[in-house]
């Protein structure tokens, strides 16, 4: 299970808002890049404020990001709009999103810094087995259970969480060496089911 699954009906609510940005000329690259540079500026900002009221932007952020990357994808199929330069900025752009919204919980206690950067590389490696199903003739892997979505929502509540409390209670520690896990059975699940592709076909 994965929260990818809900992808469909989330892209049905944005469809009318995507034929009018098309109407109105924007294009799917122009899409992607923005919401990979507000993604670079939210981290950023979250790396260098002491007042954790600002994590808020981490979720609301991720929300408008997510529907920023089923419209850039809904430009690119439904308008004609797809691209050798938008497979490279599409892929890109979450990866370095994905790094650079996760980072600022570096500095928050209980997480540790390690561990934190554990995390981000076996995100970015979540992905990357994605992509590679396309190399051995499979399509474009997007199992769970610690997706790109996944993530998104366990670290909006992380961000909420924090922006009202301010801080993040000692018991969370745990959920460094979990979310390893997840993320490591993400990778076998995308392998696994990228070869069974193959085979089956």
């Amino acid at each position: 299970m994965s929260v990818y699954q809900l992808k469909s009906r989330f892209q049905d609510l944005l469809r009318p808002l995507t034929g009018r940005l098309a109407r109105c000329g924007v294009t799917a690259n122009q899409v992607t890049v923005t919401a990979m540079l507000i993604s670079v500026a939210v981290g950023a900002w979250l790396m260098i404020t002491d007042n954790k009221t600002w994590f808020w932007l981490i979720p609301i952020w991720l929300f408008i990001r997510m529907a920023m990357n089923a419209i850039d994808g809904m430009l690119a199929r439904e308008f004609n709009q797809k691209s050798t330069l938008g497979a490279y900025l599409n892929e890109i752009g979450d990866l370095v999103s994905d790094a650079t919204l996760i980072l600022p919980f570096v500095w928050i206690a209980p997480f540790q810094p390690q561990w934190i950067a554990v995390i981000i590389v076996l995100a970015l490696l979540t992905e990357i087995a994605g992509l590679l199903a396309l190399s051995v003739g499979a399509s474009r892997r997007y199992d769970g259970p610690m997706g790109k979505s996944d993530r998104a929502l366990l670290f909006g509540i992380l961000g909420g969480w924090l922006a009202v409390d301010g801080f993040l209670p000692q018991w969370m520690v745990w959920l460094q060496p979990l979310l390893i896990v997840l993320l490591l059975w993400t990778i076998f699940n995308r392998i696994r089911r990228g070869f069974a592709e193959v085979v089956k076909g």
